[in-house]
């Protein structure tokens, strides 16, 4: 007898509540990015002038590398990496990555932006989404960023 669709669903192992909520949690916060500015509803008013002023110079998505450096930096970031942050600013690695200076407060407000996103999703599941749980939404955010931005 052949299975049917729905004997290979009821085969199938359950999705601990954890993953799926990372899951999920990744995809939003990609839609999220993908669209350009993302939406930054806390800031104080000194950071906030300084924000708009940026991003009303730059009215288009960055290129895709400096989503790449800052996802890099947010991974250092969330696992308290701060040396390699610190390597990465010395010695101004974001050139080498093909970027110009002129980039580099975009990499700095991608990778904050994403980095407080992260921890507001582990304050907001009171601790359950540690730092670990975080750098895994990160490659999947990653992922599925990648996917969007894919023709």
């Amino acid at each position: 007898m052949q299975p049917t669709r729905w004997d290979l669903i009821l085969e199938q192992k359950p999705i601990p509540v954890i993953e799926h909520l990372l899951e999920e949690a990744s995809r939003l916060f990609a839609n999220d990015l993908a669209v350009w500015p993302p939406e930054v509803t806390e800031f104080d008013p000194q950071t906030g002038a300084a924000l708009e002023a940026m991003l009303a110079e730059r009215p288009t998505r960055p290129a895709r590398a400096v989503y790449t450096e800052a996802f890099r930096l947010t991974r250092w970031d969330l696992a308290r990496d701060f040396d390699a942050t610190g390597d990465y600013w010395r010695n101004q690695r974001h050139l080498e990555a093909g970027l110009t200076a002129s980039e580099k407060p975009m990499i700095l407000f991608l990778s904050r932006f994403i980095t407080e996103q992260l921890l507001a999703l582990g304050e907001a599941t009171e601790g359950r989404i540690n730092r670990a749980r975080m750098i895994d939404a990160l490659g999947r955010i990653e992922r599925h960023l990648a996917v969007k931005d894919s023709p």
